[in-house]
């Protein structure tokens, strides 16, 4: 039992920290130690030693001689992103409709009402959140743990500046309407229109973003 509770503890501290380094709390430039982490924690040096581990493979971190200095995410790493995902995003989403069971569509359908209702009350956090699950089910239908994997990776690491951009209420209720526009032709089977919506909702995503610090 004490390996699996290691492991489980060990992801969660890294997921912890992989996000307050997304969102900015901590910032490219800041210093963090083993020490200093182990304490605002409250968890033993050994799960932090492994999310640091993880931490400098995600490439979000660097070794320096007093600890470790975040990198965090460039605006140029967010473009390479989004260049990435225009690449692969709509074979997913071609892959998808040939995968997506009934439960899966309702459930699809039921998130794209949830993302709608939090736009219109600019809900910024929840519109993100409804988001992230969209394209994290159309990830997971792909019946690929590869795409999956991948996609979801990136997805993640751009966080910060996809929290500011459906932070704009015109791009939150474009992004709704785009999602819909993709769920009717995933829901109809059609392969090929599902994959040119896609790379146009990521083109316009990353287009809503272009101008941001």
């Amino acid at each position: 039992m004490a390996p699996t509770k290691f492991t489980s503890l060990a992801d969660a501290v890294f997921e912890q920290l992989e996000n307050d380094i997304l969102i900015g709390v901590y910032k490219r430039g800041d210093v963090i130690t083993e020490n200093e982490l182990s304490l605002a924690l409250n968890v033993s040096r050994t799960p932090i030693r492994e999310a640091i581990r993880r931490l400098e493979q995600e490439n979000l971190i660097k070794e320096i001689s007093k600890g470790h200095e975040v990198v965090g995410i460039t605006k140029k790493d967010i473009m390479d992103i989004y260049d990435v995902r225009l690449l692969i995003e709509g074979k997913a989403a071609r892959l998808c409709v040939e995968n997506i069971s009934n439960e899966e569509l309702e459930e699809m359908r039921e998130v794209i009402d949830l993302q709608e209702f939090y736009t219109q009350k600019n809900v910024a956090d929840k519109i993100k959140g409804t988001d992230s699950v969209f394209h994290d089910l159309i990830y997971k239908c792909t019946g690929s743990a590869i795409y999956q994997s991948i996609l979801s990776n990136l997805h993640r690491k751009i966080q910060l500046c996809r929290k500011v951009s459906v932070s704009n209420s015109g791009r939150a209720e474009q992004a709704v309407k785009e999602h819909r526009e993709l769920f009717k032709a995933i829901e109809s089977k059609n392969a090929d229109l599902s994959e040119k919506l896609m790379i146009e909702h990521i083109k316009n995503a990353k287009e809503s973003i272009k101008g941001l610090k």
